[in-house]
């Protein structure tokens, strides 16, 4: 009997070395369940919190939204302009401070936070200070609603005005409720006098102010203005409104292109139409540069509480044309008119060849990133199946060792006296 387990014994070893081992993939398709415990790094990987786009590193404080106070009518939180990931116009020009050409003297000391000057034909900018720092740009804003004018409407369109028009803060140009007036004269009453009821008239003539507002982001973005954000059509401060004195001098070239813009602006003066009873009158440039520096053709004043001042303008002096801009400026230690001149002079000593970067007059393409190339494929080998007989031929050996077991102990406990 002994050697009849022994040899049941044998079967059974011979047939579980013959079965191979199950792997995971085999004992599914056996239909055994198995379970893989879970990665225990997956479920500790932390995850991003939703953010604003990341800030480039080296970015000056207050290039991301103008500094405060804000104006009360900033009552609305608006999340800033994202901030390009290389500065508009030349590497430079990211900078917080002074940017002057190499061995070049010191700047005249001006009040304002940013300014810029350069060249109005070439686009070269001659030296600046914190040219995107982004600031309030109060009616300095209304160069970009002109450009938005001047691309939508007729300048000898008429133009009632609706009493909604009027009903504005700030300087006015004087249009009266039914009063009927040319795009045209209705652009000089923003450009001399700063009109917000002019603008308000233009925006409502071009869809209203939302439609005017898209209009305006449009343009200022297809130009290269990116620290740009219209908030109202006039200039008055309001949710994410933001220029920088770039922008300002980017806006003001172009503009300045325009032979209709260009002829208002350097107009002493210019008849305008009354309303019902109220007669006409001459409109007055309220452009301080026009009437105090030699050479100056075009200009454009901005203030509110908030904004503080800021200036833009351009002048000639032999046959070489140089735009200034300014933001957030004190008319101390002397007035903001001064203070451009003598960044006009600076710029004017400066040899035409001087540059630190580029006015821009297109939103800088940025390079499109190369796909990844396709992974090559990887050949997976199939698990191997059991073949269907084995597994009955390792039961079978364990039911044979069992009754072997169970015959040997029988033997063993009869044989006992």
């Amino acid at each position: 009997m002994r050697g009849w387990v022994r040899a049941a014994v044998g079967l059974v070893v011979a047939a579980i070395v013959t079965v191979p081992l199950a792997t995971p993939a085999a004992a599914t398709s056996a239909g055994i369940a198995t379970s893989l415990p879970a990665d225990p790094t997956a479920a500790a990987a932390p995850v991003a919190p939703a953010s604003a786009a990341p800030v480039p590193a080296g970015v000056c404080p207050g290039h991301e939204a103008p500094s405060g106070p804000p104006a009360r009518e900033e009552t609305v939180a608006v999340a800033p302009l994202a901030v390009p990931e290389k500065p508009v116009g030349g590497p430079r020009l990211g900078g917080c401070g002074d940017i002057l050409p190499d061995g070049a003297a010191a700047p005249p000391a001006v009040s304002a936070t940013g300014w810029v000057v350069a060249d109005l034909d070439s686009g070269a900018v001659l030296a600046a200070h914190d040219p995107h720092g982004r600031q309030r740009p109060a009616s300095t804003l209304k160069i970009l609603t002109t450009l938005v004018v001047r691309g939508q409407l007729d300048p000898d369109a008429d133009v009632v005005v609706a009493p909604e028009d009027v009903r504005v803060d700030g300087s006015k140009a004087g249009i009266g409720p039914g009063g009927h007036y040319s795009v045209r004269q209705l652009l000089a009453g923003l450009l001399l006098n700063s009109g917000n009821d002019t603008a308000m008239a233009l925006a409502r003539t071009m869809g209203g102010v939302p439609a005017t507002l898209q209009a305006m982001q449009a343009r200022a973005e297809q130009l290269g203005a990116l620290d740009t954000r219209p908030a109202t059509p006039s200039g008055l401060d309001g949710p994410g409104m933001s220029s920088s004195a770039y922008d300002l001098a980017v806006l003001f070239r172009v503009a300045l292109r325009d032979p209709l813009v260009r002829e208002t602006l350097a107009a002493p003066t210019v008849p305008f139409p009354g309303f019902a009873d109220h007669p006409g009158f001459a409109l007055s440039n309220d452009d301080p540069l026009l009437h105090t520096y030699p050479g100056a053709f075009a200009g454009k004043t901005g203030f509110t509480d908030a904004a503080r001042h800021t200036f833009v303008g351009a002048a000639e002096r032999n046959g070489r044309r140089l735009v200034v801009a300014m933001v957030r400026g004190e008319q101390r230690p002397v007035r903001m008119v001064a203070q451009a001149g003598a960044l006009l002079d600076y710029g004017f000593a400066l040899p035409p060849t001087a540059s630190v970067g580029t006015l821009v007059d297109s939103r800088p393409v940025e390079p499109t990133p190369e796909p990844a190339p396709a992974p090559s494929p990887v050949a997976i080998t199939p698990a191997p199946t059991p073949h269907p007989v084995l597994p009955w031929v390792a039961a079978a050996g364990v039911v044979a060792v069992v009754l072997a077991a169970g015959t040997g102990l029988l033997v063993v406990r009869r044989r006992r006296p």
